[in-house]
């Protein structure tokens, strides 16, 4: 049997297992370990112990517990709630004040924790409902609490990032900056259209009543603290990194000390808190080591067999298609996946083959992280069974129905499609800030 057929097979094995419903780490673990003992004999069941030692050697992992325990803290302290609270009353009296200050919640959420899930359980549980009552149009806001949410996997400290420099072996700290820009740019055209779109039709985005836009200076003023938390945690976080103070995993340690320490001196740090931050953290924690060692198995089994160098030839040499070719085809079949399964699963299923092969056509792989990443926010959003889609679905008020939800990401699709242009055309948005940083 050649080598492209025995890829073939895994590949088409571990999506069968996958559609009865199977564990996205057992399907590709079970079929790395199925595919290593056929072709290499009783030997090959080294090759996930292997991966286990290499999984656990990686010291930036420890980064990937600490973030996502930050960021539950601070949504279980109910920190975030004040912070919406403060957009609330600062950005009310626009049209469509509150679904502009929903995004700037979101990137905030985003910079605290890494995961779009947290940002759609607090956009879904504090701004849907608000907006809701203010008389905002259903469709519209729908679309903005799941497009918000999305940032979360681009803004850094994201986990997916993580999850993509353990597999294409770059270093994380160069994703989190070639995420920063692109995501904070994504998050202006966001609001740019929000805006637009209420100067146009002023109905769907109601300003809110005097009375609670008038507050006096002194209490509007007071408002403001709810946001210096949130960005003295980031500054001490990120800000630090960047000045070359603290490495990247001690980076993530001060942030979850100070989300700690924030959440104490609030006086809402108490045992159910961390009970729930704590059973939180380690479940994501668990699927994410899970996950990078079942694709760290399969990616050698892949990598042993020359799958990448069968694709290369078939991609280049074969079909003569021109790199930019290639590369929209990747970016194509990421919006396909994303349509069944969650941006863990399609990393873990194309990266070892996707990741070599842009290096071999010539392109930045940290740059390429970035286009992976908004593709993967595209591909949550898009039907029939879009990640971000059915989360929504489970957390909506009644009154929203699946059909809302669908209407509701049309634009937003259309913004993020664009940002993605705007990336792919000018790769320095996403790395100008890491050679800045890195090459001083």
């Amino acid at each position: 049997m050649s080598y492209e057929m025995i890829a073939i097979l895994m590949f088409s094995s571990m999506l069968l297992m996958m559609l009865t419903g199977q564990r996205v780490f057992a399907a590709i673990g079970f079929v790395s370990v199925a595919a290593a003992l056929l072709l290499y004999g009783e030997g090959a069941i080294e090759m996930p112990f292997n991966a286990a030692f290499k999984l656990f050697n990686w010291y930036p992992l420890l980064t990937l517990p600490l973030f996502i325990y930050m960021g539950y803290i601070l949504s279980e302290s109910g920190i975030a709630d004040d912070l919406y609270r403060m957009f609330h009353v600062w950005f009310g009296g626009l049209k469509g004040g509150l679904a502009v200050g929903t995004i700037g919640l979101m990137v905030v959420i985003s910079a605290m924790n890494g995961l779009s899930v947290a940002g759609m359980a607090i956009g879904a549980t504090i701004a849907l409902p608000e907006m809701l009552r203010r008389g905002y149009d259903k469709i519209m806001i729908t679309g903005v609490v799941q497009a918000g949410s999305s940032l979360g996997i681009l803004v850094p400290p994201s986990v997916v990032l993580v999850l993509y420099g353990m597999i294409a072996r770059q270093p994380v700290g160069k994703l989190w900056l070639a995420g920063a820009i692109p995501g904070l740019m994504m998050a202006a055209l966001f609001i740019i259209y929000i805006i637009i779109r209420c100067k146009i039709q002023p109905h769907l985005g109601p300003t809110v009543n005097e009375e609670e836009r008038n507050l006096p200076t002194v209490e509007k003023l007071k408002l403001l603290r709810a946001g210096i938390t949130p960005f003295l945690i980031f500054f001490f976080m990120t800000g630090l990194f960047v000045m070359g103070i603290t490495s990247l995993v001690e980076s993530s340690a001060v942030g979850a000390t100070a989300a700690t320490i924030a959440a104490w001196a609030k006086r809402r740090l108490n045992w159910k808190v961390m009970e729930e931050t704590m059973r939180k953290t380690l479940g994501i924690s668990c699927m994410f080591m899970w996950i990078i060692l079942a694709a760290l198995s399969f990616g050698a089994v892949f990598d042993g067999i020359g799958a990448v160098r069968a694709i290369e030839s078939l991609f280049i040499t074969k079909w003569n298609l021109t790199p930019w070719e290639v590369l929209i085809m990747m970016q194509l079949s990421y919006l396909v996946m994303g349509m069944f399964l969650d941006d863990t699963a399609m990393l873990v299923i194309v990266a070892p083959l996707y990741v070599p092969l842009v290096i071999v056509l010539g392109f930045d792989p940290v740059w390429y992280g970035v286009l992976y990443t908004i593709t993967c926010q595209i591909a949550y959003m898009t039907p029939p069974f879009g990640y971000n889609l059915f989360l929504m679905r489970a957390m909506a008020p009644p009154e929203i129905t699946l059909m809302d939800i669908y209407r509701s990401i049309i634009p937003f699709v259309l913004v993020m499609t664009l940002a993605l242009v705007l990336v792919m055309v000018f790769p320095q948005i996403a790395l100008w800030l890491p050679e800045q940083i890195y090459n001083r």
